[in-house]
């Protein structure tokens, strides 16, 4: 790669760093070396260069081009790391790779570390020293952030959804008047005069959150949680406050504002009475309220926090709803979302609902935790800078799709889902594309008296 040019970055990006110091450069670096403890720094010092993950990455098999190798993404962080943070690198830089973090890495981070990674993990799988790569990468993405160097739609995500509450920017007029109307929907569709969607309701077991795109742009989506909640007879309620599952704190890198993000979803349930805390079908949202907010927050849930599908197999194991899948005829397959399945271990919930409310049901290959990343993951749909690249690597996603023969492919994340239409338009797939709640709302037995509390 030597005198290759460095990319090229947003013009913004661009102004920005010219208008770094070295005095910000250095504070940038402390903070990284600050997140890094003793093992994240034994791993930066233990990739051999095997090229084994090679094969795991959809950038690099859509693409395969050195920039687009996990291990070449890395490389440019474990150069940066041991030209400032280890003895050979700061005494002899050019016998051990080391590099300085100046303007022209900088350029590489950003296109490499956001434009060409969805923090997916499945590189992690092949790597044969063990190294979460993908961590390593947000880690470094966390650099980025500090020197306010993030790329322009991921970048405004994180701000709308600190200063606005949700991602999307819904004010709380708009979210009241969307579940009044979702309200009225419920109670045509179930006969029941009393449904409704529940808000601010004290005292409920659950306080379930959504991905704002529901209220937005899928407002289905809510419906058909509201359908299973309603037939199950649950105790449940939305807050007109902090209702979003969302945290793209995740993908920006940024512990604090990840902290905030999800400690408000959990301060709401505890001053609503409840006892759980159940997520949307949204994959990134669950990994980071579920696994990693109390690494944030550094304290454990007060309340439980649960997946939407985890809660939706109790009903049907604990036999408060019932399903027909002669109500989904349609041959239909499952995208793993890899912020659920591989980095979340939720990976069973959803065959099991999809294997009781569809006829036919076809897994892709690979899947579980091998499965391929579609591209929507990582912030990339918020990044239209790299949108082509997103597309592309989503080739591999279409591939899988296309050799199942399914008409129908569902996926229990919206991010995926936003992709997977993307994929679905750009490919000529022909497919429907489902959330699980979806298919299990249609499939729902609505006569069950255990749905009359």
């Amino acid at each position: 790669m030597a005198g290759k040019q460095p990319p090229k970055i947003e013009d913004f990006l661009e102004k920005r760093l010219i208008a770094a110091t070295n005095e910000d450069l250095e504070k940038a670096r402390a903070a990284f070396r600050a997140k890094l403890g003793r093992d994240e720094a034994a791993l930066l010092n233990s990739c051999i260069h095997c090229g084994l993950c090679a094969e795991a990455c959809h950038y690099y098999l859509s693409d395969p081009q050195p920039e687009n190798l996990p291990a070449y993404k890395l490389g440019l962080v474990i150069k940066v790391f041991k030209r400032h943070f280890t003895p050979s690198g700061r005494l002899a830089p050019g016998w051990v790779g080391a590099k300085d973090l100046d303007a022209d890495r900088v350029r590489e981070w950003i296109d490499a570390l956001f434009g060409r990674c969805s923090l997916c993990g499945r590189c992690s799988l092949s790597c044969t020293m063990g190294i979460g790569i993908s961590s390593l990468i947000r880690t470094a993405r966390g650099l980025l952030t500090s020197l306010d160097l993030v790329p322009s739609g991921l970048d405004s995500t994180v701000k709308t959804a600190v200063e606005k509450g949700n991602n999307m920017g819904i004010d709380r007029e708009d979210w009241v008047e969307t579940v009044d109307w979702l309200s009225e929907e419920l109670r045509t569709e179930t006969g029941d005069p009393e449904a409704s969607l529940p808000m601010d309701k004290t005292g409920s077991r659950v306080l379930y959150t959504v991905n704002p795109r529901e209220p937005k742009f899928f407002p289905l989506s809510l419906l058909a949680a509201a359908r299973i909640f309603h037939a199950a007879g649950e105790s449940w309620t939305l807050s007109s406050a902090d209702f979003d599952a969302t945290n793209y704190g995740l993908y920006s890198g940024d512990d604090e504002v990840s902290a905030l993000l999800s400690g408000r979803l959990l301060k709401t349930a505890v001053a609503l009475g409840a006892e759980a805390l159940i997520l949307p079908e949204c994959g990134h949202g669950f990994n980071s309220n579920r696994w990693e907010a109390p690494e944030w927050i550094g304290r454990a849930h007060p309340v439980d926090v649960r997946s939407i599908l985890e809660v939706t197999v109790d009903y049907v194991k604990q036999g408060r709803i019932r399903l027909d899948p002669a109500r989904n005829p349609k041959k239909t397959t499952l995208h793993d979302p890899c912020n659920l399945v591989r980095l979340g271990g939720v990976a069973e919930e959803q065959r099991f609902l999809l294997k009781r409310a569809a006829t036919d049901f076809v897994e892709m290959t690979p899947n579980r935790e091998k499965n391929y990343c579609c591209g929507g993951g990582g912030g990339q749909l918020s990044m239209t800078a790299f949108a082509d690249r997103r597309i592309k690597a989503g080739g591999i996603k279409a591939e899988q799709i296309r050799k199942t023969g399914a008409q129908v492919v569902a996926t229990p994340c919206h991010n995926c889902i936003d992709q997977l239409l993307e994929l679905n338009k750009f490919y000529k797939l022909g497919v429907e594309i489902r959330t699980v709640s979806e298919i299990v709302a249609d499939a729902l037995i609505l006569d069950t008296p255990d749905r009359r509390d």
